[in-house]
């Protein structure tokens, strides 16, 4: 049922387009021309619901429509490099917002001086983990440090996981046996604690030593289901791999978060450029970029990819 749904909301938007342009030739065939400007704006219309409905098209993935989960990782670069990291939840978190996303913090572990050594995002919406899968990797931060005294110039980095959250009847079993439950008490910046009562849930799965925490919901209960959510959506990533034998299909081959590395480099000094090193694609907006204008860098990267 919910797979012939997902095909009806897909075939709606094709049906509405088809029947606005038998509308519009039919006043054209009218040969009005009072109606000249109307129909030139409803051309231009329809022309860019098309361009939008054949993207869609690239979707084909099994998980391209689902919810995804977004993790960032602080990597080489100390200090600048935990600023950056809360400088890509920030620009995540914005680029969700213009997308209509609904997006929930699962985890988030702040730095001793400044930015998150890492966090977990939930993303909900239509293709959010489509369009999300085009970011996993390691991203590259050039600027003159605000950390550094001498005010001098220092390249920092973060890598970006991506997996797609998947339903409950996915063909995953988890063995309860197979997982150590923990509680703590969930701290905000500067270690200061948000509850008393201890609400998050760190879940270790045994046989693979996949670590999932979950600490940003108000219930220990919702910590830990969230946090199942995860390990479900990375135990399907390890399943995959074995089923494709290739390296990380979903969520790409695990690199180091350092020099060699990058899909994508940020550079803010000595001049603005933001480029990404599989498509060539790059920008001088720098600051757009962070404040969440992604979409050039994620279509360009998907259409490399089916193309």
């Amino acid at each position: 049922m919910q797979r012939l749904a997902d095909l009806r909301d897909e075939l709606e938007p094709w049906v509405v387009l088809e029947r606005r342009l038998a509308d519009a030739l039919e006043l054209a065939a009218l040969g009005d021309e009072s109606l000249a400007d109307e129909l030139n704006a409803e051309a231009e219309t329809i022309e860019k619901q098309l361009e939008k409905r054949e993207f869609l098209l690239l979707f084909s993935g099994p998980y391209d429509r689902n919810d995804a989960f977004l993790a960032i990782h602080a990597g080489a670069g100390g200090t600048d490099a935990q600023d950056f990291a809360e400088m890509l939840l920030r620009m995540y978190l914005r680029w969700a917002e213009s997308h209509g996303y609904k997006t929930d913090l699962v985890d988030r572990l702040y730095g001793e001086e400044a930015g998150i050594k890492r966090a977990t995002v939930a993303v909900s919406g239509p293709y959010a983990y489509g369009y999300l899968r085009a970011e996993r990797g390691v991203h590259r931060l050039v600027r003159l440090s605000p950390f550094d005294a001498a005010h001098r110039r220092h390249t920092s980095f973060a890598l970006v996981e991506v997996w797609p959250d998947l339903p409950e009847t996915a063909s995953v079993q988890i063995n309860p046996d197979d997982l150590k439950i923990e509680t703590f008490r969930s701290s905000s910046a500067g270690g200061q604690h948000m509850q008393k009562n201890e609400t998050a849930v760190r879940i270790t799965h045994l046989p693979t030593g996949i670590v999932v925490t979950c600490q940003n919901e108000r219930s220990q209960t919702q910590n830990r289901e969230t946090a199942l959510r995860v390990l479900r959506a990375r135990l399907m990533e390890i399943e995959e791999q074995k089923r494709q034998r290739e390296l990380a299909e979903l969520k790409g081959k695990h690199v180091e978060a350092a020099w060699g590395n990058q899909i994508r480099s940020y550079v803010l000094h000595p001049y603005q450029l933001v480029k990404d090193h599989r498509t060539g694609y790059e920008t001088g907006n720098t600051q757009a970029v962070l404040d969440g204008e992604l979409d050039g860098f994620m279509e360009t990267y998907l259409r490399s990819t089916i193309g």
